[in-house]
């Protein structure tokens, strides 16, 4: 590489120092190193490997972007930039060539972000609320007080797959990940014997995973969907060394759900949903009409709540109606409803 070149090595911050690519290192080497700040993690552990890192101020970024140009003539110069990619002089230098000419400016990724990186941020920014000097109210929370929000966000991302609202969605499974990271943050504080960490909760994901499809990480032979869950069940039992296929089953969640799991958990067993006891009454009715609905494929859960909305889409609509007539909806008769309903 010769003749007035100005390379920008630009590295991930969420990477560890120094784990820098084939190319990344091969800039680096080619022409005397600039940075804004020497003692930054990456500048340190480049200077570590023998190249060395000279400070250049970049307070006025369009003096150093003169002063970068200067510097490559005749030759090359590399700048390593800092965490924050320093954008600002990247354009500034982009400019001083454009209009100068007479050299060239070459982008070089020493590092990227791999896949889920932005994990670590999560990781970083809940680790900065709940530490002193953070956020009073984020340093209040216990895992009990937390479970309100649990619940919530869970129900929130919910609604956004019944509505197939796609960025709802990824709007609400952050909420839903941010309940994950600040537990895992709450259980870094607990008594060392029982002390985890998200780590924790990501390895032990991860070694289910894998122990639960051999099929695609053991080279185990499935002949197709029905088998892979067989083997799932059998894998989970042998885990789980549980003496009912309800054990595990929680029974916090929605009437509905927790009728049709219960089903679902019985069939394993080839035992039909009528044939248990105490089925009779009001209650048995509704577990009658569960059943009825997974015989159709259909969960109960989704068709109520389908029609749930659908009531109060209505009634929103003819309350609007009536007050746009100058009524007061909790005033109206059976028969004044009659006029705004469809």
């Amino acid at each position: 590489m010769t003749g007035d070149r100005i390379l920008l090595v630009t590295t991930s911050p969420r990477l560890p120092a120094g784990l820098l690519s084939a190319a990344g290192w091969e800039a680096l080497r080619s022409g005397p190193v600039h940075t804004a700040d020497p003692a930054a993690e990456q500048a340190v552990a480049v200077a570590a490997a023998g190249i060395p890192v000279h400070e250049l101020s970049i307070v006025d970024t369009r003096a150093a972007a003169y002063e970068l140009r200067e510097l490559a003539r005749g030759g090359v110069v590399v700048w390593l930039a800092g965490p924050g990619g320093d954008t600002e002089l990247a354009r500034a230098v982009g400019d001083v060539v454009a209009r100068g000419g007479g050299a060239e400016l070459e982008l070089v990724y020493g590092s990227w972000d791999p896949p889920g990186a932005r994990l670590l941020d999560v990781v970083a920014a809940m680790d900065r609320l709940r530490s002193p000097g953070g956020c009073p109210w984020d340093a209040e929370q216990t895992h009990r007080s937390l479970m309100p929000y649990l619940l919530e966000e869970a129900y929130e991302a919910y609604e956004a797959l019944e509505l197939d609202d796609t960025a709802a969605l990824r709007e609400e499974l952050g909420d839903v990940l941010l309940q994950v990271a600040f537990h895992s943050r709450l259980a870094e504080e607990l008594p060392e014997a029982e002390r985890w960490s998200i780590d924790d909760v990501a390895g032990h994901l991860v070694d289910k995973l894998v122990r639960r499809h051999p099929h695609v990480f053991a080279g185990a032979e499935v002949s197709g969907v029905d088998e892979v869950l067989r083997n799932w069940d059998v894998i989970k039992r042998a885990e789980k060394t549980r003496e009912s296929v309800t054990d595990g089953v929680p029974m916090g969640q929605p009437a509905l759900t927790l009728a049709a799991t219960l089903q679902h958990k019985a069939a394993k067993l080839t035992l039909p949903a009528g044939a248990l006891p105490a089925a009779d009454g009001f209650g048995g009715r509704l577990w009658e009409l569960v059943a009825e609905a997974r015989a159709a494929g259909l969960d109960a859960e989704s068709e109520l709540r389908r029609v749930s909305r659908a009531y109060r889409d209505v009634l929103a609509a003819a309350e609007r109606a009536a007050r746009a007539d100058g009524r007061d909806p909790a005033e109206l008769t059976a028969t004044d409803w009659a006029r705004y309903l469809p």
